[in-house]
């Protein structure tokens, strides 16, 4: 190849290298992808600073990255996936079951041993796709549309993400919502919300830049999180809480309507957390979680490409592969960027 396989890597805590990979080596159902970009996750930030997101722990080195889109350098030998040229998109999760543990079969995001590119779940880790070159499987690759940029399909991830928690939210056409949080994610949900038909959108957070964001994706209004007296005042049919801080869960069951519903798609850290559940409890609310996603990707690919999803405003930088310890700094102040890509 004319370029050495740069790769992003988490050795331990603030130890992010970049290095130069072997060539992938694919086994017959898998694909060599050219990665054209990579969107930088909350995930990647914590192996980064802590050497752990959530239980998930490094033990060994490992290759960042779940939220990648490349073309197809050469398809799979045993004739599966696309064919070489493809531009794709790629679903991270492999679902595995454990014997007598039980989880709905058309929900294999619940499936209790699933592996996903780029964590530290399971030992030996499931190493990301931050590289220039990667195998992977083709059952993970979906086909972009014509018209549908890569930079564009950089984001069909984490917006699949955002898709999911607005399913689980029910019907949410000429309903009030309050997202609390709007990073990436929230931005995200407040744009699947907007395509879904809203009738009010008041997004919270704590920085001006990603209130900014939300505006452009359609926001009616936004609120500073510390304003906890106007949040509460919301009075929303559905919330969405994507800060993964206890203090917005509050501020979600604080600003929910009687009977409304709480979606929890940010992710709060490992153990008790503090929560307001008497309040939840006398208001009839319903807490939901939302994990991951499933097919919602294909539906997120479909609205990207016919231009009724907007999503353009989250992406706030760019970076080659080779300044990626500068794109994880900036990605970690989340008052002055959305999404940061990295360029392979």
């Amino acid at each position: 190849m004319s370029r050495e396989n740069l790769g992003v890597l988490a050795h331990a805590k603030e130890d992010l290298r970049i290095e130069t990979l072997p060539e992938p080596t694919p086994v017959s159902d898998e694909a060599v992808i050219e990665i054209a970009y990579g969107g930088i996750c909350g995930s990647d930030l914590h192996y980064w600073t802590h050497g752990a997101a959530g239980e998930s722990i490094l033990i060994d080195p490992l290759v960042l990255g779940h939220e990648v889109v490349g073309t197809v350098l050469h398809a799979a030998a045993d004739g599966s996936g696309p064919a070489a040229g493809t531009p794709v998109a790629v679903h991270p999760n492999t679902p595995h079951a454990v014997d007598g543990i039980r989880y709905p079969e058309d929900r294999p995001n619940l499936a209790p041993a699933s592996t996903y590119l780029g964590s530290a779940a399971r030992h030996p880790h499931t190493d990301g796709a931050f590289a220039r070159r990667v195998a992977l499987p083709a059952r993970m690759l979906r086909p972009l549309p014509a018209g549908l940029s890569l930079r564009d399909a950089a984001l069909v991830e984490p917006a699949s993400v955002a898709w999911h928690a607005v399913s689980r939210a029910g019907e949410v056409a000429g309903k009030s919502v309050l997202v609390i949080g709007t990073g990436p994610i929230g931005a995200l949900v407040v744009a699947v919300l907007k395509r879904a038909g809203a009738a009010h959108i008041t997004a919270v957070d704590l920085h001006e830049k990603p209130r900014e964001i939300a505006r452009e994706l359609g926001a009616d209004a936004t609120l500073d999180a510390t304003d906890t007296e106007a949040i509460a005042a919301v009075q929303a049919d559905i919330v969405i809480e994507s800060s993964g801080n206890w203090r917005g869960l509050a501020s979600a069951v604080r600003g929910a309507t009687r009977g409304g519903r709480v979606v929890m798609v940010g992710l709060l850290p490992s153990g008790e957390q503090p929560a307001l559940i008497s309040l939840a409890i006398v208001r009839e609310l319903e807490l939901v979680g939302s994990f991951r996603f499933n097919d919602e990707i294909d539906e997120v690919i479909a609205a990207l490409a016919d231009g009724s999803l907007r999503i353009d405003p989250v992406i706030t930088h760019e970076f080659p592969v080779e300044d990626a310890a500068e794109a994880f700094a900036v990605a970690l102040d989340s008052s002055t960027s959305g999404k940061v890509l990295l360029v392979f």
